[in-house]
């Protein structure tokens, strides 16, 4: 169970927390800060113009970034986006689509395959890597367009991986994807989306306690439970991905998402499983009976307060006794919604591990299997 006591007492969060975790998400609105200040050359890409189609490529912490350029684009997009974790290039892909690959490290061998091929065919070619890595050569030997990662990281702040990196990463896809008309997004943009991330955290900040901080709250409200994330909007279904991939990859927590109204009935349907609320018995002795498994908690990501799906879920939830976390983004642009509702979350899933005396960024076993796909030939997804 979740230690609140420790929530509260920053030195010893630090000693859980041995790689600055929550070090490094605090400074995500430098990381897009420093990606704008990189003066990435667009020009090829805008010259270009717009694409019949976008193919995003990533695995891991980067595969969430096609999920977010995906849900951004949403239903009005002028083309099709589509995310391509791993495997061969589809067929279709040709000269007239843009495929950005994604790899905070420029090695992963899905991407770089993708990549490789995409440059064969003589499709448009951008991705996103660090210098001087695999992938950047390829995209160079291809004519195509590197959108660099800083090498060394932000000073002061501990080496970001994919998964507290993500904006260093998301960055400039957001803006490869504005410049070839896909998506909305300029540097405007993502400096305001910097301003909302810079007051998550400190809102959040590990000196916060518990009772006013956000993050804090949300953690021990999802401790002890399965989370099902419901998204209501672009901008949230974009967020449900990355938290879904946060408790996962940080909290060790198994979550599930969907979005409104598609996947209402299937979350609703999950009201009369094994995991809802024991009710048949209001006065079972968790001491004589045994203590009560793990429960649903339903976690309502939207994207403002008129969201309409919602509306409905929450009140069989509540006729069902499933309790409901509520996170709605302030009023602004997609983007800024976005922000919010993804370092609240972040923030959260952080909280979540160092309560229950887990450090977030090192799992022996994702090791084991990473050490397993790298001996293996030809390579597995990562």
């Amino acid at each position: 169970m979740l230690d609140e006591a420790l929530l509260d007492d920053a030195d010893a969060l630090g000693e859980v927390d041995a790689d600055g975790s929550l070090r490094v998400l605090a400074s995500s609105g430098a990381q897009v800060r420093a990606s704008l200040a990189e003066e990435h050359d667009l020009g090829r890409v805008r010259e270009d113009g717009r694409p019949r189609s976008v193919l995003v490529a990533g695995l891991g912490g980067s595969a969430v970034v096609g999920e977010v350029v995906a849900a951004l684009a949403g239903g009005a997009s002028p083309v099709p986006v589509q995310r391509r974790p791993g495997g061969p290039l589809p067929g279709w892909v040709g000269p007239m689509d843009l495929v950005l690959a994604v790899s905070m490290s420029g090695r992963a061998p899905e991407p770089l395959q993708i990549a490789a091929e995409a440059g064969r065919r003589g499709a448009r070619l951008v991705s996103v890597c660090r210098p001087g890595s695999p992938l950047a050569d390829v995209t160079a030997r291809a004519r195509g367009t590197v959108l660099t990662v800083p090498r060394g990281g932000l000073p002061g702040v501990p080496p970001a991986g994919s998964r507290t990196g993500f904006w260093s990463l998301l960055t400039p896809a957001l803006l490869a994807c504005g410049a070839a008309d896909v998506l909305d997004v300029q540097a405007a943009d993502l400096a305001a989306a910097a301003d909302v991330l810079d007051a998550e955290a400190e809102s959040c900040r590990v000196g916060s306690p518990a009772f006013v901080n956000p993050a804090k709250s949300l953690a021990m409200e999802l401790d002890g439970a399965v989370p099902v994330v419901l998204s209501d909007g672009d901008a949230a279904h974009a967020a449900a991905a990355r938290t879904v991939s946060m408790l996962a990859r940080a909290a060790r927590f198994p979550a599930v998402h969907g979005t409104l109204p598609d996947d209402a009935s299937d979350v609703v349907a999950l009201f009369d499983g094994t995991f809802a609320p024991r009710q048949d018995d209001l006065f079972a002795d968790p001491f004589l009976d045994g203590a009560a498994g793990p429960t649903l908690r339903l976690l309502l990501l939207a994207d403002d307060e008129a969201a309409v799906h919602a509306g409905p879920v929450r009140t069989v939830a509540a006729r069902a006794g499933v309790r409901v976390s509520d996170l709605v983004a302030p009023p602004g642009r997609p983007l800024e919604r976005f922000a919010h509702l993804v370092a609240r979350t972040d923030f959260a899933a952080t909280y979540l591990a160092l309560g229950n005396r887990v450090d977030p960024s090192r799992s022996p076993h994702l090791a084991d299997l990473r050490d397993i796909w790298a001996a293996q030939d030809p390579p597995a997804p990562r």
